[in-house]
């Protein structure tokens, strides 16, 4: 359905569709009143599945696209005007449901998960009313530009059709080939957006738009000939009778690729407008998105300066921790940055050059991973068992990818949780800095953190914030370090420092292109002369804050409340306090505004069970 509303912004746009949408499109469970008593249960399991109707995609990772829900496995989201529109109207509706209910008599995990659902609607629905973007429900990848270097269907389903769809049999099969039929108006959907934001003078910088541009060129390349998305299916189909590679093929070479084409277009036509203006103050309602994006990123209301002090703080905080280990290795003379550039050169921390290189990446990961792991008992009363793969990130995705990201896998386990590693040059790591990196995406962070969340009800599995996830993994790379880790390599501990110093500078880099008007020369050399980091590393990594305005504040803020939260736990319970029983309340809890974080641990404070 193709909406055609003139002389609307799209906050009007989103209100106005919103009313209609909410009783034409949505399903009658979202659209119904609620019943007086409606079990709280029941409740927060219908807003999983009216919401996963708008993210069939999330159905499919979460492994719950089955039985009754099967038919969401053939389907693809809806980017398009109207598809935002039809996902507020849920949330409107689901929010007004939540709001209804009376909590007074409900026991603590079911009051946070309603607490949970009214955070994350309602912060979505602020996003939603701004005139561009991306919005995450409850999830940590809100951005103003929806096709860039990093964001948009050119990047994320081919990977996802790969990765994440199963073909285990003709059905799935079939699936695949439906969802490839869909990809042309995913594509479509995106190219009105930001051909509208365009028109209203939103144009994503320069630099980021010559990235997205080569790497689009890069991925029309694939397609043209076929590509990664048919040999994906057709090597996964060959012990499944039909032919399954016309049919891909065709759409894939055919509509497919001119919807690539088309959006390749627009993004030229950007390119020959586009300034080098990296942060949001330059772009039109640049300030209101970004004081959102913040809030959002965080779920406080903390404003850019107090982020940015914070920030600068810190950094000398923990540059006085790593200053003694690094005169110890023999580094005596220069700033802590200059001496760390100094170590990044050392012979003794690098890998080998090419794939010899990608393959003692690869081997010192998984050594990491099992030392690691046989720790957790030491750290937790309830272990899980997590189901974890390391995997290269496609070399298509590299240049504009971070150094790694890692995420659970299905509630199901078929799909196991993901580290992703770039391996565009071994160059980009060092023996010192690897380990904190599996402690951070792998165990106990993001992977780790993921197997609890899988066992909560489905909307909480849908459901995360950034301040959570990003603040557990930067917190999981402390407690490796109080795990011992580190203790008999002093370089991997000084790369753990270097990492939370990173951190750090990424409360002052982001909050200082968004808000102060630095530049991205300027980000990069805050990093490299500051804190010593590679330049080949960060300046793909300064350019991912242009691109997610707000995100990179997450990590330092979310870890800073918990470990404010484990003193507060500790000062309070006095000799009756447990590292084990907090780290347990944190997990448990599930991922959770910081607010409601606090509420976790103030009843296990309390002595009530998480």
């Amino acid at each position: 359905m193709t909406f055609t509303i003139p002389n609307l912004t799209r906050r009007q746009t989103l209100a106005g569709l919103g009313a209609t949408l909410t009783v034409s499109t949505l399903p009658a469970c979202a659209t119904k009143a609620v019943a007086e008593g409606e079990p709280a249960a029941a409740l927060l399991d219908g807003l999983a599945w009216d919401l996963i109707q708008h993210m069939p995609g999330t159905a499919t990772s979460l492994g719950v696209d089955t039985g009754a829900h099967a038919a969401l496995r053939g389907e693809l989201a809806d980017p398009s005007p109207a598809g935002q529109a039809a996902l507020a109207a849920t949330l409107r509706e689901g929010l007004a449901r939540v709001n209804t209910v009376d909590t007074s008599k409900l026991d603590a995990k079911t009051r946070t998960s309603l607490e949970v659902v009214q955070s994350a609607y309602s912060t979505a629905l602020d996003g939603l009313a701004l005139p561009y973007g991306d919005v995450a429900v409850g999830g940590w990848r809100n951005t103003p530009y929806v096709v860039i270097q990093n964001v948009g269907a050119y990047i994320d389903l081919p990977r996802f059709m790969d990765a994440d769809h199963p073909v285990r049999n003709k059905a799935d099969a079939q699936a695949y080939i439906s969802r490839l039929s869909q990809i042309p108006d995913v594509l479509s959907g995106e190219l009105e957006r930001i051909r509208s934001a365009r028109e209203m003078g939103l144009v994503p910088p320069a630099f980021l738009l010559d990235k997205a541009i080569t790497q689009m060129e890069a991925t029309l390349a694939d397609t043209r000939d076929g590509g990664s998305m048919v040999t994906s299916l057709v090597r996964r189909t060959s012990d499944i009778p039909g032919d399954w590679d016309t049919p891909a093929r065709r759409l894939v070479t055919g509509p497919i690729t001119e919807g690539l084409a088309a959006q390749l277009n627009e993004l030229k036509q950007q390119r020959a407008i586009a300034k080098d203006d990296a942060g949001m103050w330059a772009q039109p309602d640049g300030d209101e998105y970004y004081a959102w994006a913040l809030r959002a990123s965080t779920t406080t209301d903390k404003s850019a300066d107090e982020i940015h002090q914070t920030g600068l703080e810190q950094l000398e905080e923990i540059h006085s921790e790593m200053d003694p280990i690094l005169r110890d290795l023999g580094y005596t003379t220069g700033s802590v940055g200059d001496r760390m550039t100094q170590l990044g050169t050392d012979p003794r921390f690098q890998f080998k050059e090419g794939d010899p290189g990608r393959a003692e990446i690869m081997e010192f990961i998984h050594e990491r991973i099992d030392w690691i792991k046989a720790q957790m008992p030491r750290a937790f009363n309830t272990l899980v068992d997590p189901n974890l793969e390391v995997r290269r990130i496609p070399p298509a995705e590299e240049l504009g990818a971070p150094t790694a990201y890692g995420g659970a896998g299905s509630k199901d386990g078929k799909i196991p949780g993901r580290m992703w590693i770039n391996l565009r040059t071994p160059d980009l790591h060092r023996r010192y800095t690897l380990p904190t990196l599996v402690h951070h995406e792998a165990i106990p962070g993001h992977i780790w953190q993921g197997e609890y969340a899988n066992q909560l009800p489905l909307i909480r599995s849908i459901l995360a914030f950034n301040a959570y996830s990003e603040g557990w993994a930067l917190y999981a790379e402390k407690l490796a370090d109080e795990l011992g880790a580190y203790t008999n390599n002093p370089a991997w501990r000084l790369g753990y420092l270097q990492d939370q110093s990173f951190r750090a500078c990424r409360l002052v880099v982001d909050t200082g292109i968004h808000a102060k008007r630095w530049t991205r020369q300027q980000g990069i050399d805050f990093f490299v002369k500051r804190n010593g980091d590679s330049p080949e590393e960060i300046v793909s990594e300064v350019e991912r804050y242009c691109s997610w305005p707000g995100q990179a504040c997450g990590y330092k803020v979310g870890q800073n409340e918990i470990l404010r939260q484990r003193q507060l736990a500790r000062d309070t319970m006095k000799s009756s306090y447990d590292i084990k029983g907090f780290n347990d309340a944190v997990v448990k809890g599930g991922n959770v505004p910081l607010d409601v974080l606090a509420k976790n641990v103030g009843r296990y404070i309390k002595g009530e069970a998480a």
